[in-house]
This record gives structure tokens, C-alpha cells and sequence, in this order.
């Protein structure tokens, strides 16, 4: 029983160093006018309106964090790229009614949900999503709610 407690200690201790490693390691790049964005949320929160004309995409990663991003105000460019990983922790992206979004996420033990009201739309801007969801949500599209 001890051998057991101690190896879930040391390995809930690593994950928590591992962590905060990243937090410093992978510092949040982005604002409200940039094109492209790199946010990273470990142990905190990241709340990002963007106002991009030409949005490309980024990443995003939430570890025991949350992050949500408002791109109502965003125009999208043309091949558009977000990729979105959570491990713990919770992603919410907002976007206009009229943006198509085709997702390829894998999700372990969580959810996702990419409710957009284009998804039909062939004109419609589309924004491209991938990632990997494990123990954690991701909400994109129109519908999209506070994932923190």
C-alpha cells in the first residue's frame, strides 16, 4: 500500500514539475491584433479578444488552465490553422456565425464540441482545428462557451 502512495505522489509531484517547466519554457505569444497566436495556460488563465484583419491560426495549450479567445472581431485568412491541446484544463473559442470549422480532435476522457452554424456553408471562411483533448474540453465555434 505505501509503494503504491508513494508512486502516486512522485507521479502527480512530476506531472506538477512538468508543468511548471512548460509555463516557463513556453511563454503565451499573441495579442488582439496579432495574425497569429501561441497562448499557453499552466496553472492560470489566458482571456484573448482578437481583432486580427488577416487571422492564420497558432496554437494553444491548456494544462490544469483555461484559456478563451474571442475571434468575433477576427477576419480569417485563407488556410487558417488552430491546433489546441488540453491536458486537464478547458479551451473556449468564439467565432463569428459564419466561419465553418473542420475539427480533427482526438479526445481521451473529455469533450469537444465545434458547434457552427456554417458547417453546410462551401463559401464560408473556414478555420482548420487539430489537437488533442485528454481530461479536459474544448469548445469552438459560434456557441462556444467559458471554458475556465
Amino acid at each position: 500500500m505505501r509503494s503504491l502512495l508513494a508512486f502516486k505522489l512522485g507521479f502527480w509531484s512530476g506531472v506538477a514539475a512538468a508543468a511548471v517547466f512548460a509555463k516557463r519554457a513556453f511563454p503565451s505569444r499573441g495579442d488582439e491584433e496579432s495574425d497569429e497566436l501561441a497562448l499557453v495556460a499552466v496553472f492560470d488563465g489566458v482571456d484573448l479578444k482578437n481583432r486580427s484583419k488577416a487571422f492564420r491560426g497558432g496554437s494553444m495549450l491548456a494544462w490544469f488552465g483555461g484559456i478563451a479567445v474571442d475571434l468575433r472581431e477576427a477576419e480569417l485568412a485563407p488556410g487558417a490553422r488552430l491546433t489546441v491541446r488540453t491536458l486537464f484544463g478547458g479551451i473556449a473559442v468564439k467565432t463569428p456565425p459564419g466561419w465553418r470549422i473542420e475539427s480533427k480532435l482526438l479526445v481521451l476522457f473529455g469533450g469537444a464540441d465545434d458547434g457552427t452554424p456554417a458547417k453546410d456553408d462551401p463559401d464560408a471562411p473556414v478555420l482548420a482545428v487539430d489537437g488533442l483533448v485528454v481530461l479536459g474540453g474544448i469548445a469552438i465555434g459560434a456557441r462556444a462557451e467559458a471554458a475556465r
